[in-house]
């Protein structure tokens, strides 16, 4: 209304506007607003008092140790991993201790700093700037400079007092040079765990169990030792105590090597053992330096012995022999008319000489090698029952040593035998074997026809010195006494002038054996006719008392390859050595005559 009570006049045709618009544009209690917006402040306050209360007050300690969580870590404490040794002690494989030298560029002293890095790089042979840039890090408290540091070198740079210096405990593995067990023993990665051979297989019994400690880790991420405490004390690895003589196993790998090179064979193993099956010797060829690596591979590192199998040949025979023995379907007098070659189903087979057809003695069979008078045996013997004691023998199964790469060969079921199978296995065709599976036949022979597991450990020894022995190794009769015995005349015989072998023969001592010569299938072709041969021999000695057996396997050794040329000398190089390491005294007697055929005196025993 104006002054005095008038109302204004209304505009022409408008109306008033609506009321909720009026409202709606009007503007607000600015007190109102504030009172609002400052409670809403007061509980945001009070939310984050409350937060600050429980952090720093009620759950302090909580945030504390979760904070200094976040800058400790647990490590491993590296601890002594366990020897490897001969079984008088002598080390195969060994860990030293070592140091690995750091700094700490934050307690480096400014006027030391030049002569630090001076000592570092003249000590150590190290590139000076490298060392520099370590000492020199930021924001860094822990720079390795250098591994693997003698404890006399870090005593030297320590007693100069240089201060931001300091140095860790480690270990190195060592191989001891010109050992020859390489491929048996094996080796470890960087990591300390064990990768090949031995080292690989008993890794849990080396490796011991590492100690803990907590660090602090920087802002860069870096541990700082001087930070953490000890939770657990590293526990020593075990040492591992082999059956070998460390003299003889180098002596044996020497041996080898001299021949496979001499021959230009592709590869060779020798086990030697004792009667008890008691591995003395394991060599291998080619092998590797175990303190370099890289200059070797997979073929190198891989244990022949165990690994690589190979045709027998006319080793395999001597099992022939005994079944026939065993079972009363012969006796060594008995005479067989043996021709020259003799056809079986589509196959002709052939003794390696052709003498005409003979009248042999099983004596003079063996003797002679003769692939048609054991194919005759055989033929009395029947599939089952040779199978059944090549069986017993140990072929065609692992040898218990369980190393790392083993094969165990292939001998089939006698009921997939057909047609000329029966002549083929039972003068060593058709099946293959390992070396230390072919050491084991010889060595049950020797040990009177009791067959004891092959065994390489002879226990282990804790840090404190205790030695606990391994298992001791299953025994089981394979053939009698007399058979056995009967067994070490005939393959004396082998070693005399009329057998296959002289060159196995030894001043002093009488000696057992046999040679075996094997084709080799190629292993691109699958044929025989282009993979060479196979030149093996095995024995024992002396033959009237067995003490030692020496199996001896070149593969494809180039001009000589006949079992007693090829592998004989090295059997009787080896053989020598180790008779003399074990101070085995000579044979009194001489050895006893016996028949090798029917023209020579003595009861025939029949005709076979």
């Amino acid at each position: 209304m104006r002054p005095g009570g008038e109302r204004p006049p209304r505009r022409s045709g408008g109306s008033p506007p609506p009321p909720l618009l009026r409202r709606t544009f009007q503007p607000g209690d600015p007190r109102k607003r504030i009172k609002v917006g400052g409670a809403i402040i007061v509980v945001i306050l009070l939310l984050f008092a409350g937060r600050l209360t429980q952090i720093q007050g009620i759950d302090a300690d909580t945030y504390a140790e979760a904070a200094a969580n976040l800058r400790m870590q647990t490590i491993d404490i590296p601890t002594l991993r366990g020897q490897i040794t001969d079984a008088d002690g002598n080390p195969f494989a060994l860990s030293m201790e070592v140091r690995t030298v750091f700094v700490d560029p934050e307690e480096v002293a400014e006027d030391e700093r030049d002569q630090l890095v001076d000592e570092l790089v003249t000590r150590f042979d190290l590139e000076e700037e490298e060392v520099a840039a370590k000492v020199d890090a930021t924001p860094s408290r822990y720079q390795v400079v250098v591994n693997k540091v003698p404890p006399g070198e870090w005593q030297e740079l320590r007693d100069l007092g240089l201060a931001g210096v300091g140095a860790e405990v480690d270990y190195e593995r060592v191989y001891p040079e010109e050992t020859g067990a390489a491929d048996l023993v094996g080796f470890v990665g960087s990591e300390g765990h064990g990768l090949e051979g031995l080292e690989g297989y008993m890794d849990s019994t080396l490796a011991g169990e590492a100690g803990k400690r907590q660090v602090e880790v920087g802002q860069d991420g870096t541990q700082i030792p001087m930070a953490g405490g000890l939770v657990r004390e590293p526990e020593a690895g075990q040492d591992v105590r082999l059956t070998l003589d460390r003299d003889l196993q180098w002596y044996t790998q020497q041996a080898l090597a001299d021949r496979v090179e001499e021959l230009d064979a592709e590869a060779g193993s020798v086990v030697v053992s004792n009667k008890e099956g008691e591995i003395l010797a394991m060599a291998d060829y080619p092998t590797y330096s175990q303190t370099d690596i890289a200059d070797s591979g997979p073929e190198e590192w891989s244990n022949g012995a165990v690994a690589s199998t190979f045709e027998p040949g006319s080793t395999n025979k001597v099992i022939t022999v005994a079944a026939a023995l065993e079972e009363g379907e012969t006796t060594p007098d008995t005479v067989y008319t043996v021709p020259y070659a003799l056809q079986y189903f589509d196959q002709t087979f052939r003794n390696s000489t052709n003498n005409g057809t003979q009248r042999l003695t099983v004596n003079g069979i063996m003797a002679e090698s003769s692939n048609v008078g054991t194919i005759k045996i055989a033929d009395q013997v029947g599939a089952p029952v040779l199978h059944r004691y090549m069986t017993d023998f140990g072929l065609g199964q692992p040898t218990g040593l369980a190393l790392p790469g083993e094969e165990a060969g292939v001998l089939t079921d006698p009921d997939d035998w057909w047609g000329t199978q029966l002549p083929s296995v039972s003068i060593g065709h058709g099946l293959s074997v390992n070396a230390v599976q072919m050491a084991s036949v010889y060595a049950t022979i020797a040990n009177g026809g009791v067959r004891v597991e092959p065994s390489l450990i002879s226990g282990t020894v804790d840090p404190e010195g205790e030695f606990t022995p391994a298992d001791t190794p299953e025994r089981e009769r394979v053939i009698s006494q007399e058979t056995a015995e009967q067994l070490q005349l005939m393959l004396e015989a082998v070693t005399s002038d009329e057998g296959t072998a002289p060159q196995a023969r030894i001043d002093g001592y009488r000696v057992a054996g046999k040679t075996g010569t094997a084709n080799r299938i190629d292993p691109e072709t699958g044929r025989y006719d282009e993979g060479g041969y196979t030149a093996t021999f095995a024995g024992f000695a002396p033959a009237d008392d067995p003490e030692l057996v020496v199996q001896v396997v070149l593969h494809n050794p180039q001009g000589t390859y006949y079992g007693g040329e090829a592998a004989g000398p090295v059997f009787n190089d080896i053989m020598s050595f180790a008779l003399k390491t074990f101070k085995v005294p000579p044979t009194d007697e001489e050895a006893p005559a016996i028949r090798l055929n029917e023209d020579e005196e003595g009861d025939g025993g029949g005709e076979g």
